[in-house]
């Protein structure tokens, strides 16, 4: 998985994601847990080709701009533990 901390821009530059039209309500719940979800089966699926991940980057700025951290800590370790509810 990429480090947290690589992949932070330049201070002053956190770019907002851009629009979603699948999300088009304020509520961005939904849109945060869809992109870690979209960003584990991305890495998952370049992992078993053997290509770079580095397409799913993407999906983690995403999700590391829209979901607070303690979530993402928490479905983090449910997916160590095998208990995380989404299917990767």
């Amino acid at each position: 998985m990429l480090d947290a901390d690589a992949q932070k821009p330049p201070m002053g530059k956190w770019p907002t994601p851009p629009f979603d039209p699948r999300f088009p309500n304020q509520n961005q719940t939904r849109n945060c847990y869809q992109n870690f979800l979209d960003y584990h089966r991305c890495v998952k699926a370049m992992n078993r080709r053997g290509k770079s991940t580095e397409p799913c980057e993407y999906y983690f700025r995403v999700y590391r701009s829209l979901c607070p951290i303690s979530w993402v800590q928490r479905w983090n370790e449910q997916i160590k533990e095998g208990t995380f509810a989404g299917k990767i």
